[in-house]
C-alpha cells in the first residue's frame, strides 16, 4: 500500500516517446506536487544522488537523452512522503515486439505487482544483435518456453545464449496439432480447422492437459533466484497468454485487468502479423478465415477464465486443487511480488 501522497499519482504509466525518450504520467487531478524523479536500469539500480527531473506541476514529465539500449525504470519521490517506481510496460528489444514487464497491475486489496520481476514475450530466436544486448540488460536469470520441441529445433532461441542465465522448457502442444505443421496446411489449403472454437478448445486444453507444467512455472517463479524470469511461446499470446492471466490472477490482479493485459498481444503483434498475411496471399489464402489463428480477441480469454471458474471456482482453486500449488506457495508470490 502507498502513502497517500503517492497513491493520488496513480495510475502512473511511463509511454515510449522514441529511441532516447518516454513520457511519465500520471493522474491529472493530482494537486500540490513535488516529486523528485530518478532513473535505474532495474528497480533495484535507481541513481537517486541527483533527480533527473523535479516536477511542482502537471500530470507528466517528458524524459529525454535516455539510453536506446537500456530499460528504464523510474522512482518517483514525494517531497511530503514516501516512493513508487514504474517502468515501461513494453521495454524496447528488437526482434521481439511481443514482450511486456507484468508489473505496475493493481491488484483487489490495493497493492501493485512490482516492476521488472516478470516479463512476457514471443519467441526468442528472431533477436537482432541489438535486440540481443537489449534483452540482456534487463536482467533476466531464467527463460521459460512453452514451445514443442520441434518449434524450438525450427527457430531456436537466440537468448540465452550462455549459461549465466538458465532456460527450462515446458512444452504445451494444442491437442494433437504440432504448430510447425501450420504454414504447410494453409499453404495447402488444408485450413477449414481453423476457428475460434478450435482455438478455445486449446486454451482449455491447455490448463486441464498441462496443470504440471502450470505447477512447475509457479514452483520456478517462486523462487526469488529465479526472478528476473520471462516466459514465452512462440506468438506470445496464447499458452503465454495464458500464464500470465493464471499469474496475474493468482497474484489478485482484476479479471478486466488480465483481460487488458492480453488483449495487448494484438498491437504488439500487428506487424507480424502483417508480414504473415504478406506471406500468404500468394498461395490463395482467405485471410480473414486464418484470423483467429493469429489474433488475441478479449472473447478467447474470457472464455477460459469462465471455464476455470466455472470448474473450480476461481483461477487460485485450479492452481490449488488441480495443478497441486499450496496456498502458502501462492502466499510466498504475494508477499515477493507485490509492493
Amino acid at each position: 500500500m502507498f502513502p497517500p501522497t503517492i497513491a493520488r499519482l496513480l495510475p502512473v504509466t511511463v509511454v515510449r516517446l522514441s529511441d532516447n525518450a518516454v513520457e511519465i504520467r500520471w493522474n491529472e487531478n493530482a494537486r500540490g506536487l513535488d516529486l523528485s524523479i530518478f532513473r535505474g536500469d532495474s528497480p533495484e539500480s535507481m541513481e537517486v544522488n541527483t533527480p533527473l527531473a523535479r516536477v511542482t506541476e502537471g500530470s507528466s514529465v517528458v524524459m529525454a537523452g535516455l539510453s536506446a539500449g537500456s530499460p528504464h525504470f523510474f522512482k518517483l519521490v514525494s517531497s511530503g512522503e514516501g516512493s513508487l517506481i514504474v517502468g515501461e510496460r513494453r521495454p524496447l528489444v528488437d526482434g521481439c515486439p511481443n514482450l511486456r514487464d507484468l508489473g505496475g497491475y493493481e491488484t483487489t486489496d490495493g497493492r501493485r505487482v512490482k516492476w521488472g520481476r516478470m516479463f512476457r514475450s514471443s519467441n526468442l530466436g528472431r533477436l537482432t544483435d541489438r535486440g540481443l544486448d537489449q534483452i540482456k540488460r534487463l536482467g533476466i536469470n531464467l527463460v521459460c518456453d512453452f514451445r514443442t520441441e520441434a518449434e524450438a529445433r525450427k527457430l531456436p532461441n537466440r537468448f540465452p545464449d550462455s549459461e549465466a542465465v538458465g532456460y527450462v522448457r515446458l512444452p504445451v502442444q494444442h491437442g494433437e496439432f504440432e504448430p510447425t505443421s501450420v504454414f504447410d496446411r494453409i499453404k495447402k489449403g488444408d485450413c477449414d480447422w481453423i476457428s475460434e472454437d478450435f482455438m478455445i478448445q486449446g486454451y482449455i486444453e491447455s490448463v486441464e492437459r498441462y496443470a504440471t507444467v502450470w505447477a512447475r512455472l509457479f514452483t520456478l517463479l517462486s523462487e526469488p533466484r529465479h526472478r528476473p524470469l520471462l516466459f514465452h511461446c512462440t506468438g506470445g499470446k496464447d499458452r503465454t497468454g495464458a500464464a500470465a492471466a493464471l499469474i496475474l490472477l493468482a497474484l489478485g490482479v482484476t479479471t478486466e485487468t488480465v483481460v487488458a493485459d492480453y488483449g495487448l498481444s494484438d498491437g504488439y503483434n500487428a506487424d507480424v502479423r502483417k508480414a504473415i498475411y504478406e506471406h500468404l496471399r500468394p498461395f490463395g489464402v482467405d485471410i480473414a478465415k486464418m484470423e483467429p489463428y493469429f489474433t488475441a480477441p478479449e472473447s478467447r480469454i474470457r472464455a477460459l477464465l469462465e471455464h476455470v471458474d466455472a470448474r473450480y471456482g476461481s483461477a487460485v482453486g485450479y492452481l490449488v486443487q488441480r495443478a497441486g500449488i499450496s496456498e502458502k506457495t501462492i502466499g510466498l508470490l504475494r508477499d515477493d511480488l507485490l509492493e
